[in-house]
């Protein structure tokens, strides 16, 4: 006779693996489609600290969130720029994300304006180094002068 406790644990294991690659696989495409090769980089570094971690980051903030039909890639964007510019501290993912608001369509007077109306709720500061992450990633697109 067969333990079913044991098969059925067994068979519940492998079935979750396969959803958890099913969702990473799923939030890779995301990823690339959103963020192109910056955030492949950022999946890269973190595989000898916290693999787990580039998991969740793909898996769930990818293939979860970022692939719900709420909201278009460029209204993403606007509100992951307006969020990590209220963080503060956050200028290497702005970067990353001012490439993918490009990416999405937008343009960087849009991505500008985006930051400039943080500053009223944000503050100065805040604002400010938003807007030299965005001057950085222009510069390496060949987009400046913007104004």
């Amino acid at each position: 006779m067969t333990d079913t406790t044991e098969t059925t644990g067994t068979t519940a294991a492998v079935t979750e693996t396969a959803e958890r690659r099913r969702r990473f696989e799923r939030g890779r495409t995301v990823l690339e489609a959103v963020d192109g090769r910056a955030g492949s980089k950022v999946v890269e570094a973190l595989d000898d600290i916290s693999p787990e971690l580039a998991h969740q980051v793909v898996a769930w903030g990818f293939g979860e969130i970022y692939a719900r039909p709420g909201l278009e890639p460029r209204d993403r964007q606007l509100v992951t720029l307006g969020m990590l510019t209220a963080l503060g501290g956050c200028e290497p993912q702005l970067e990353i994300h001012v490439g993918a608001a490009l990416n999405a369509g937008l343009t960087p007077e849009q991505i500008i304006e985006a930051l400039l109306h943080a500053a009223v709720y944000c503050g100065f500061p805040r604002a400010l180094n938003a807007t030299f992450a965005a001057k950085r990633v222009f510069a390496e697109r060949g987009l400046l002068p913007i104004a």
